[in-house]
């Protein structure tokens, strides 16, 4: 999975976890039911809810009867932690190393570490305002306002959802 999906997979993992009110082992969604309604492969979300898990925003078992189960009410879980469980903007890369004795080569790759430095802090600080209650409410004020990412509009025009 490419490291750009990470968040958006997760973000609706942990949406759907609380929407079906898996709060404790007994209650616990398999990997395959999380997938179906993505809709991904089950490999995409165990490498998901590994990093989720790490983090410890959710809790895992292995095996036939195994699942994952949120460890916090969606209210309590910002979208900042969400987005540093599954490595933060790295999807907008690393800057490589740049050559040596070439005064760019030696000079960009530092100063474009800093920007990426500067868009983690910006996309941390702000969706630290929104939780995954956020996300499941109909109508939510951390979302007023907002309209769906350009990128996105396919997937949801895909998913048969209409933007409101």
């Amino acid at each position: 999975m490419s490291d750009s999906q990470r968040f958006p997979v997760a973000a609706h993992a942990l949406a759907y976890l609380a929407h079906k009110d898996a709060y404790d082992a007994a209650r616990a969604c398999p990997s395959a039911i999380l997938a179906a309604s993505v809709p991904t492969n089950p490999v995409v979300i165990r490498r998901v809810t590994a990093l989720l898990s790490k983090a410890g925003l959710i809790a895992t078992r292995p095996g036939a009867s195994g699942g994952s189960w949120l460890l916090r009410q969606p209210q309590d879980i910002r979208l900042d932690e969400v987005l540093k469980a599954v490595n933060g903007c790295a999807h907008l890369g690393s800057p490589p190393q740049g050559a040596k004795g070439c005064p760019i080569g030696e000079h960009i790759p530092r100063q474009v570490a800093k920007v990426l430095t500067l868009a983690d802090q910006a996309a941390s600080e702000s969706l630290s305002k929104i939780t995954i209650a956020d996300l499941l409410a109909e109508k939510s004020t951390a979302l007023d306002g907002l309209e769906p990412h350009p990128a996105c509009t396919e997937a949801i025009r895909a998913a048969g959802a209409v933007a409101a």
